[in-house]
């Protein structure tokens, strides 16, 4: 198994670990390059962690393996073998949607997204019926009421409004369902927290001084748990405006797994962001 020693940390947020090798995976004729990222060890008190090998495929096809502190060469690279198969299908599919991550053009066959499901644009002309955007059968189906040139701009100036009120009005009825069933994990917070939607270009979301939301409605293409994750973030803001470990602990307790929906949500944004 080939190695490199590499100089790099990561912080994983409660303990440190260090990117020691980098190492190569033979699949078929393709050769795979993955870093290994071993675990400090664990000291007497701290609790031990389940001995295996974590693989992970990140968006940028940036392939991790995360090992305990003592794993032989041996056993990493039979994990490794193991999910060659799995490992390099997701590569490949990350591959595609980086090359699909593209402006908009607004015409239909283009992928849309909602609730972390995609769906296919198909664009309707009915000079009877009024502009609308609906969701049915695995199609978001927008209707208007004459063609539109092929000029992109046309297509941007016509389309996009339609389909960004849609994505507004599904967002604001999504957030108020969901912060209405986080509020009872977050006893610090009193009353009902007002917010309101903007489009953000880098947040999903912020927490005023005086407690008031701001949520980013293109987080309504994500996952539910994505979308409960920003909203309890931003409510223990309300106990702690900054991100100190009290602040950290406060958002453990009222989601255990913050982290794995962190990074979920981190893979997609520049889909979700994508206009």
């Amino acid at each position: 198994m080939p190695k490199q020693t590499i100089a790099a940390s990561i912080n994983s947020g409660e303990s440190r670990s260090t990117i020691e090798e980098q190492c190569i995976l033979t699949y078929g004729n393709d050769t795979i390059y993955y870093d290994v990222i071993r675990k400090t060890k664990p000291t007497d008190n701290a609790k031990q962690t389940a001995r295996k090998v974590i693989i992970k495929v990140h968006p940028d096809q940036r392939v991790v393996a995360t090992v305990p502190h003592d794993a032989s060469d041996d056993a990493i690279q039979n994990a490794m073998h193991k999910r060659a198969r799995w490992i390099w299908q997701s590569i490949d599919e990350f591959a595609k949607q980086k090359d699909t991550v593209l402006p908009k053009r607004y015409v239909s066959g283009e992928t849309q997204f909602y609730l972390g499901k995609r769906y296919v644009l198909k664009i309707h002309i009915d000079a009877d019926q009024v502009p609308n955007v609906k969701l049915n059968r695995g199609k978001l189906n927008v209707t208007l009421k004459h063609e539109i040139s092929k000029d992109n701009d046309d297509r941007v100036v016509e389309i996009k409004p339609l389909i960004d009120r849609w994505y507004q009005q599904k967002a604001k009825t999504i957030f108020h369902e969901r912060l209405a069933e986080l509020l009872p994990k977050t006893t610090w917070v009193k009353g009902i927290p007002s917010f309101r939607t903007m489009p953000m270009k880098k947040q999903w979301g912020s927490c005023s001084a005086k407690g008031n939301l701001m949520l980013n409605p293109h987080l309504v293409k994500a996952q539910k748990e994505c979308i409960d994750y920003v909203i309890l973030h931003e409510l223990c803001h309300i106990a702690e405006h900054n991100h100190s470990e009290r602040f950290w602990r406060l958002l453990t307790q009222v989601m255990p797994n913050w982290k794995e929906v962190k990074a979920k949500l981190d893979d997609m944004a520049e889909m979700y962001l994508n206009e």
